[in-house]
C-alpha cells in the first residue's frame, strides 16, 4: 500500500516522501482512512509505530486547501518534549503547503507564547492544556472555528492529573468537532472522559 491511495493532496504526498516515508505503517493504513471520513476514533499504538503521521497527515489533508488562517485543528500533550516532537512533525509533513503550526507548552516563558500567538495566525496548535487554558484566559485564543481535537497519549494525561483541564477544554470547543483519542490504557477515568468527548469512535489497535 501506498500513501498516494489515500486520495492524499499532492503538497501533503511531497512533504511524506521528503520525510523519509514510502510506505504508510500499519497503525496508519488503518487510522488514516477513519479519520478522513471524520470518525471519532481511540487509537492504541507503541511509540515508534507512527502513531502521530496517523493523525497529522489526515488532519493536514482537511486543511491544506484552507483560504482563511484561524484555528482549525489542536493537538494536547502531557508534556513539552511531546509537544515540540508533534510539531516538528507537523513542520515536516506540511513543508509544501501554507498551513501554519504553532506549540505551547508550561515551563516556558508565557508572554513569548502570548505574542506569538497573537502575531501569527495559526491553522494547527499543539499544546499542553494547562498552558492552553492559561492562554486561552488571556484572551489570546478563540476556539469557535476548531474541528479537530487530538488527545494524545491521554492516559498519561489523567495519570498526570489533567483530566480536570481537560474537561474545562471540551467545554471551550465546538460540538461538531472530530476528537480522535490516543492511550495505551483505559482507566476508569479516562473511559468517563471519552464519554465525554467522543461519539461513536472507531478503535483501532
Amino acid at each position: 500500500m501506498a500513501f498516494a491511495s489515500f486520495g492524499l493532496p499532492t503538497s501533503i504526498l511531497k512533504g511524506i516522501r521528503a520525510s523519509g516515508f514510502t510506505e504508510p505503517t500499519a497503525i496508519q493504513s488503518r487510522a488514516i482512512p477513519i479519520i478522513l471520513e471524520g470518525n471519532d476514533l481511540i487509537g492504541a499504538a507503541q511509540s515508534g509505530s507512527g502513531k502521530t503521521g496517523a493523525y497529522v497527515i489526515p488532519i493536514l489533508a482537511r486543511l491544506v486547501d484552507n483560504t482563511t488562517t484561524r484555528l482549525r485543528a489542536l493537538v494536547l500533550a502531557p508534556a513539552r518534549d511531546l509537544a515540540q516532537y508533534v510539531e516538528t512533525r507537523i513542520r515536516d509533513y506540511s513543508r509544501f503547503t501554507n498551513v501554519k503550526v504553532g506549540v505551547v507548552f508550561t515551563g516556558a516563558p508565557i508572554q513569548a507564547q502570548e505574542r506569538m500567538l497573537r502575531e501569527t495566525e495559526l491553522d494547527i496548535l499543539v499544546a499542553t492544556p494547562g498552558r492552553l487554558l492559561e492562554l486561552q484566559a488571556r484572551g489570546v485564543l478563540n476556539f469557535e472555528d476548531v474541528e479537530v481535537l487530538v488527545l494524545e497519549e491521554a492516559d498519561r494525561m489523567v495519570a498526570l492529573g489533567l483530566a480536570p483541564d481537560l474537561r474545562k477544554l471540551l467545554k471551550l470547543l465546538p460540538e461538531t468537532r472530530q476528537t480522535l483519542m490516543w492511550a495505551m490504557s483505559m482507566p476508569p477515568e479516562l473511559n468517563r472522559l471519552a464519554k465525554e468527548a467522543l461519539i461513536e469512535p472507531v478503535r483501532v489497535d
